[in-house]
């Protein structure tokens, strides 16, 4: 097992969790440079994290610090232009999410991916925890029977404050709300479990925050397996919690945590009868380690140690994150546009493959929305 060199491109606040975690990875990686246009919080993270190569320009610490990978941990408009910067210079990327704000600028990758060799990766970190693997295994199995019902919830509180920075709740600069910045965790674990998307018909709303993008969207998708799952987005629920529940034919599996989960975290109820079978094929799985970016970060390591030429794809590979990244792509063409919208109908040409806004179509429907929303508030009897 190799020691790789890392460099953390962005210092600002998922930083610190990128270097936290490296620090648990057990001597795999060693962080050799930093980078960011603020040269003080540049130090000031620098000499927390005892990292001796400093830089404001990327180009310069690809050229001089020579990374195997860079973490990019920029806000999302720079993710793709900077992620193409280090896999033309020959670096492994390991991008925040949303990995890209369109499908066009994401495609982009896959030519500057193919001339230098090295892979890009999404951070989509609940992936990773034993029994998410585990849930992957069983779900469609024999024990469990195949999937039929689910939902998957992300309902977050974000006040308005936190949209004070200029690049928050844009389209330009943050590709979307809580479909793009938020929800993309848990329902990219929710593809994971459930295998390819078929179809979605989706709504979107802004219903409180003053944003561009919308602040809840909502969608019910319907899976290649025949699976039918509701999907839920929110920035206005007091009460945050990220859920996900799959029905299959012989068991309920459940999610439910915040930003991460341990084991104790799944629950696992069997249907009458298979009680016996249910328990113990769960059981029988390795349920030791909860979600985490540490966890993605050695599943890396260890793909890059297999593939001695360094040419496999790393886990949440390029297709992983273009997968993802198509989902949510649909869920705002079929809420701005009031149709379903199935899986590959999104290409060039279309117009929300350009970005999630469909061309100024998402800001009209917006703005609709929340005049009428506005127009019932004030209709609405005082409260008693």
């Amino acid at each position: 097992m190799r020691t790789y060199r890392v460099a953390i491109v962005g210092t600002g606040g998922i930083a610190g969790v990128h270097a936290e975690n490296l620090a648990r990875t057990n001597g795999r990686a060693e962080i050799v440079a930093a980078c960011d246009v603020d040269q003080a919080r540049l130090e000031a993270f620098s000499e927390r994290y005892s990292i001796i190569g400093r830089y404001t320009d990327l180009e310069r610490l690809l050229a001089e610090a020579k990374p195997d990978i860079v973490h990019l941990c920029t806000p999302p408009m720079l993710h793709i232009n900077q992620a193409i910067t280090c896999l033309e210079a020959g670096a492994h990327v390991l991008s925040e999410k949303p990995p890209a704000l369109s499908l066009e600028d994401f495609d982009g990758i896959q030519s500057a991916k193919a001339v230098s060799g090295a892979q890009f990766a999404c951070v989509f970190q609940h992936r990773f925890g034993d029994a998410a693997q585990a849930a992957r295994k069983l779900i469609g199995g024999g024990e469990f029977g195949r999937a039929l019902v689910a939902r998957c919830d992300t309902l977050w509180y974000r006040p308005d404050s936190y949209f004070d920075l200029p690049w928050r709740g844009t389209w330009a600069a943050e590709g979307g709300g809580p479909t793009m910045g938020h929800g993309i965790h848990q329902f990219d674990l929710l593809l994971h479990l459930l295998g390819p998307w078929q179809e979605v018909t989706a709504l979107a709303a802004r219903q409180a925050r003053k944003t561009s993008t919308e602040d809840l969207s909502a969608a019910l998708v319907r899976f290649e397996n025949g699976a039918v799952a509701t999907v839920v987005n929110s920035l206005l629920s007091p009460r945050e919690t990220s859920d996900i529940r799959i029905d299959c034919e012989h068991a309920t599996i459940e999610l439910s945590h915040l930003y991460g989960y341990s084991t104790d975290n799944w629950t696992v109820t069997a249907a009458p009868g298979s009680e016996e079978s249910v328990a113990d094929a769960w059981a029988s799985q390795s349920l030791e380690r909860g979600s985490g970016h540490a966890a993605q970060f050695l599943a890396m390591y260890d793909a890059l140690d297999e593939g001695t030429n360094s040419s496999g794809p790393l886990p949440v590979s390029l297709e992983d994150s273009r997968d993802t990244l198509e989902f949510a792509t649909a869920i705002y063409a079929s809420a701005f546009t009031g149709s379903p919208v199935r899986r590959g109908e999104i290409v060039p040409g279309h117009d929300f493959y350009g970005g999630m806004d469909g061309n100024g179509l998402g800001t009209r429907v917006l703005a609709e929305s929340a005049l009428a929303s506005a127009s019932l508030a004030e209709a609405a009897p005082a409260s008693i």
